[in-house]
């Protein structure tokens, strides 16, 4: 069954903490379980210049070397997932940034107790992640498919918008 509705795309990094705790299998399915779609996905090291552009609103700040060096000391899983409303519904299930304080259940509030080290990054808006997709996806990276159980996943309507 095709899906005609909107198809609004975000980015999620699952941080090398994740990685480095064995973590990237439960961050992928809660998404997967809630019935997005994936539509690209990587591992990589992170580059300075791709962090420091990714971090501009906090680039100059004095805690961002910290932040810059853990980012980079293991490789990260980038991820490109589809859906409707698809950033708020990524950010609900991330879970506020200050991870100790997050509501138990999401990503955040079940992984993690801290706020630089904190499982995963997502895009907080619908601009940031068109932004963030095209910083860490070329297009030719990025899958178009008809995901067969979107008729379980959306109403009708919803996907015929």
């Amino acid at each position: 069954m095709e899906f005609t509705g909107v198809k609004e795309k975000t980015l999620v990094i699952i941080k090398p903490d994740a990685i480095q705790r064995g973590l990237l299998g439960q961050v992928t399915a809660r998404f997967e379980q809630k019935g997005l779609k994936l539509v690209a996905t990587k591992m990589a090291y992170l580059k300075q210049e791709t962090l420091r552009e990714h971090y501009a609103h906090i680039a100059e700040k004095p805690f961002y070397p910290a932040v810059e060096k853990f980012m980079m000391s293991s490789p990260a899983v980038i991820q490109c997932w589809e859906g409707l409303d698809v950033v708020n519904t990524v950010r609900l299930i991330t879970g506020i940034t200050k991870a100790r304080e997050a509501e138990a259940g999401s990503i955040r509030g079940d992984f993690a107790m801290s706020v630089a080290c904190n499982v995963i990054h997502a895009s907080d808006s619908i601009e940031n992640a068109q932004a963030e997709v095209a910083r860490f996806f070329e297009a030719s990276e990025i899958h178009e498919y008809d995901k067969s159980d979107y008729q379980h996943v959306y109403a009708e309507e919803e996907r015929t918008k």
